[in-house]
C-alpha cells in the first residue's frame, strides 16, 4: 500500500470540532482511498490536533514539525488539558522535528511561518481546515494554502467556521 502524506493547516479555535471531526473524516476518505496515511502536523489546538487524531484513529502515522522547542512551544496552549494533549499525541509521532530558528527573526510569528512551510516540503497534500478568510497573520492557515497552490501542492479544504 501507498504511502500518503497529508500536512495540516488550520485554525486553532473552531465553533464545532465534532462536526469538523466528521467532515475531516470524509475529506480523509476522498485523499487516501488506497493509501496508509501520514499526518504531518504542528499540534496546534484545533486543527491540526484534529487531524492528526483522525488519522491515528485509522492506524495512520504522525510526524510532527515544531515551530519551536517543545517546553517553549507548550507555552502557547490555553491550559493544562490542552497541554496534556499535546504531550499525548507527541508521543505517538516518529518523527518530531523542530525547525531551526532564524537568527534574522527569531519572532514566534515567524517560527510559525517557517513550521508551515516545512509541512509543506514533506506533505504529499495539504489538508485545510479553513474558513476562508485571510491570515491573521504570518503563517496562518491563508498563507500557507497559498505557499501550497504556488507551489502545485495539491489542497483540499474543508470549510470551517471558527469560534467566536
Amino acid at each position: 500500500m501507498d504511502e500518503l502524506r497529508v500536512g495540516v493547516s488550520g485554525h486553532r479555535l473552531l465553533a464545532d470540532a465534532g462536526a469538523v471531526a466528521e467532515s475531516v473524516d470524509q475529506a480523509l476518505d476522498r485523499i487516501g482511498r488506497g493509501s496508509a496515511l501520514v499526518a504531518v502536523s504542528s499540534l496546534a489546538e484545533g486543527a491540526d490536533r484534529i487531524v492528526a487524531a483522525r488519522v491515528l484513529a485509522r492506524g495512520g502515522g504522525l510526524e510532527v514539525v515544531l515551530p519551536l522547542p517543545v517546553d517553549d512551544y507548550a507555552t502557547d496552549f490555553a491550559d493544562a488539558g490542552s497541554r496534556e494533549e499535546f504531550t499525548a499525541l507527541l508521543a505517538a509521532a516518529d518523527p518530531v522535528t523542530v525547525v531551526p530558528p532564524d537568527p534574522g527573526d527569531p519572532s514566534r510569528e515567524a517560527a510559525y511561518a517557517r513550521a508551515g512551510s516545512a509541512v509543506l516540503e514533506t506533505c504529499d497534500v495539504l489538508l485545510a481546515l479553513w474558513d476562508g478568510a485571510p491570515a491573521h497573520g504570518r503563517g496562518g492557515t491563508a498563507e500557507v494554502v497559498a505557499e501550497a497552490r504556488l507551489t502545485g501542492r495539491r489542497v483540499e479544504v474543508v470549510t470551517v467556521e471558527r469560534a467566536p
